[in-house]
């Protein structure tokens, strides 16, 4: 099992900008897929955007204005731009240790490994 830990969480005015980062520790051996999730009150959780070997992939609310990539050591971060309140949310790191492709990325169920979350607030 992957230890997943997210930092960076914090408070923004729309418009601003903010990276968090998800740090991964446990026993793994190559490059693995990950992904970003957020999550509000009574809501499912939603994908925010993934990175595997074909690459980085986002949802269309942040397409354009977040940016995902992850570092030779694992560490997986999400560049957040012009943000607005919709950008409220709790957010997950995800990853699969045993997987560089996760075709259904955006699934919640795909992933075994999750962070406890980092809480990012926009207000106007």
């Amino acid at each position: 099992q992957l230890h997943l830990v997210e930092s960076g969480g914090g408070s923004v005015q729309a418009g601003g900008s903010l990276r968090i980062s998800c740090t991964a520790s446990g026993h793994f051996s190559f490059d693995f897929a990950m992904a970003w999730f957020r999550q509000t009150l009574g809501n499912k959780r939603e994908a925010v955007a993934g990175i595997s070997s074909s690459g980085p992939t986002y949802a269309d609310s942040v397409k354009g204005r977040f940016t995902v990539s992850k570092d030779r050591a694992n560490t997986l971060y999400l560049e957040m731009n012009r943000m607005t309140p919709g950008d409220t949310a709790m957010y997950y790191c995800a990853a699969d240790k045993d997987r560089w492709v996760v075709p259904l990325w955006f699934s919640p169920g795909e992933w075994p490994s999750w962070g406890q979350g980092t809480q990012v607030t926009v207000s106007s």
